[in-house]
């Protein structure tokens, strides 16, 4: 097992830069994401650390040592695609055992080897069975399984969950991360679905244009987003665009004035606020509330009932808010209905463009 370091990975398609001097730590043993849009990049640098895309400049590293000039399958990585790419003329156990086979590796060994793998798995009792006979999950975890066998140094995903359905994806996502703790192995993700980097990632690497955004744990980069596009692109975000009127308040048209605990740049400078939807609570107007808590009055203008919770449009003077809520209340508030979004000035969060 190893950690991976990439030290100003450049790559362009014509006047397009894939990725623009990205430097990454992925420590070892961690489940790291590469989320974005697509053409973002993530994939390309996914694919370079693999030894599958050139690069046109930059480094890098797995355990200390370089690797960049190395072909693929000298790299000692394992991959696993989101097509699975499995042999369809091969059982479970060919697939499993191809990539030892290849390497020579005694019969005895691939053996023991692969029945070891396969049981991590849950699959011991399908060797026999082709990829036809097996369900899009059980696929998934021959995937994984031929990609870990050869024990790699990284283990690398590109988007390896999407072509499952949505409850599927979920179940995978739990014994994805459960299989990667008991291995140990770093694990670097592809995916675009901000869910599924939240829910099985250590930390997030949020990549738009061939740039790094932003990194961190889920919870940093989600409770405090960098910049507008990152708020926007994990998660939902309300944003509030005004000029600094003093420490920790800006004011704006439609708000007035709005605290926030973020640091502002000089007095009189532009600045965005963003605030999660489910940071903000709705009551009657009059409703007191604690000295500093800001206040927008508004009134209800769409309701969009989810069963566990309920998204509210909220017309305010200059701008339509979007609260989450859960469903815990006996009524819902039905449009037309007065009211006024509360939330703390800590919630607010200072975003650059």
């Amino acid at each position: 097992m190893a950690g991976v370091e990439v030290r100003g990975l450049c790559k362009a398609y014509g006047p397009v830069k894939a990725l623009d001097d990205v430097s990454l730590v992925f420590e070892d043993g961690e489940f790291f994401a590469l989320l974005g849009p697509s053409g973002s990049g993530k994939t390309t640098l996914l694919r370079a650390v693999a030894g599958f895309a050139s690069l046109d400049a930059g480094e890098i590293m797995v355990g200390g040592e370089p690797i960049h000039n190395l072909p693929a399958h000298r790299r000692d990585l394992g991959m696993v695609f989101q097509n699975f790419a499995l042999f369809p003329h091969m059982t479970v156990f060919e697939n499993v055992a191809f990539g030892l086979s290849v390497r020579g590796e005694p019969s005895d060994e691939i053996a023991r080897r692969v029945a070891a793998i396969l049981e991590l798995v849950r699959l011991s009792g399908m060797t026999e069975r082709r990829p036809r006979q097996l369900s899009g999950g059980q696929q998934q975890r021959v995937a994984l399984a031929r990609a870990l066998v050869t024990r790699p140094r990284v283990l690398l995903l590109d988007e390896p969950l999407g072509a499952l359905d949505r409850r599927l994806r979920q179940q995978m996502q739990i014994e994805l991360r459960q299989i990667q703790r008991e291995v140990g192995i770093t694990a670097i993700f592809v995916t675009h679905d901000q869910e599924e980097a939240l829910t099985l990632s250590d930390r997030i690497a949020l990549i738009n244009d061939g740039k790094l955004v932003q990194v961190g744990t889920p919870h940093e980069v989600y409770e405090r987003p960098a910049t507008v596009f990152a708020a926007g692109f994990l998660g939902d975000a309300n944003l509030f665009n005004g000029q600094v009127a003093g420490p920790g308040r800006i004011t704006g048209k439609g708000f007035g004035a709005l605290g926030t605990e973020g640091h502002l740049p000089a007095q009189g400078a532009t600045a965005i606020v963003a605030v999660r939807p489910e940071k903000i609570e709705l009551v009657p107007p009059n409703t007191p509330v604690d000295a500093g808590v800001n206040r927008i009055p508004g009134t209800v203008k769409q309701v969009v009932y989810s069963g566990n919770s309920v998204t509210y449009i909220v017309a305010t003077e200059g701008r339509d808010l979007t609260v989450f809520a859960q469903n815990r209340a006996a009524e819902v508030n039905d449009p037309g209905t007065a009211v006024v979004a509360v939330f703390s000035p800590r919630h607010s969060v200072v975003v650059q463009p």
